[in-house]
């Protein structure tokens, strides 16, 4: 895989994670901002290369930068917006959610590796599902399996 996408899956839809990962990172600031998504089904949005450095003037005094550092990095390092900015019409987004550039191919590539990468990750991650346990079987259905393996190892 050393070629971008070609075919476009259009806007990638926020889910209610994506959106309280926003929600820690707009909590921080004195006003919201227009990059992140306020409710699932909203677009994701990529950012502009720098859009960090508009974030820390909008800093509430209170928080503190690594924080919103941690908040931001767990907000672009998800599959959603990996996936996002891997489609081949996927444009950069200044701090109000306007297109400002479109990402380039390298960016494009290195976001759809991460993408497939988590993707498998995720399947790897996928809980195995829970053996199933024998029949309870009744005390004459007990002596019956019983004998008729008795049966089967004086046959052969």
């Amino acid at each position: 895989m050393d070629k971008p996408w070609k075919i476009s899956r259009g806007p990638i839809a926020a889910t209610e994670i994506d959106v309280e990962k926003a929600n820690a990172i707009n909590s921080m600031l004195i006003r919201p901002v227009g990059v992140l998504p306020t409710k699932p089904g909203d677009p994701v949005l990529p950012f502009a290369v720098g859009l960090f450095n508009e974030l820390r003037p909008l800093l509430k005094p209170e928080a503190g930068v690594t924080t919103l550092r941690r908040a931001t990095a767990a907000y672009v390092h998800c599959r959603r917006y990996y996936f996002a900015s891997a489609q081949p019409d996927s444009m950069r987004h200044n701090i109000d959610g306007e297109p400002v550039d479109p990402l380039s191919s390298e960016d494009r590539l290195v976001a759809q590796k991460r993408f497939l990468s988590l993707k498998q990750g995720a399947k790897a991650d996928a809980p195995e599902p829970a053996p199933v346990p024998p029949p309870v079987l009744n005390k004459n259905e007990q002596i019956r399996a019983a004998l008729l393996r008795g049966r089967k190892s004086t046959v052969s």
